[in-house]
């Protein structure tokens, strides 16, 4: 199983990150009860949520921006019978990585 290395020597297991995971790292690193910790990741992601809900961008320096974006309708096809299907207009969450993080991405990924 891999694991990933968060900033504080902790690993994470496996190769997708999980609440569980941030909980844990934000435990050994401040001290807070895993409760607590639980309690806290909980919030910051209802907090990014309910901005999202509002159409406002969420940014976080270093990081990059959550932002929520109109598609426009159009015609698609049917994957299983090639028949043409109108896709409704809907709102889709994008995000855009900072340069701080690309640039950490493409260094972690040169070792």
């Amino acid at each position: 199983m891999n694991s990933i290395a968060a900033g504080n020597g902790a690993t994470m297991k496996g190769a997708t990150v999980t609440r569980a995971d941030l909980c844990e790292s934000v435990h050994e690193e401040v001290g807070l009860t895993r409760q607590d910790c639980g309690e806290l990741v909980e919030r910051v992601l209802e907090l990014m949520a309910e901005a999202l809900e509002r159409g406002e961008q969420v940014k976080l320096s270093g990081f990059g921006v959550f932002q929520v974006r109109g598609k426009r309708a159009r015609m698609g096809r049917n994957p299983k019978t090639g028949e043409p299907a109108a896709i409704e207009p809907r709102r889709v969450i994008g995000f855009r990585a900072s340069q701080v993080m690309k640039a950490r991405v493409d260094r972690a990924l040169q070792r």
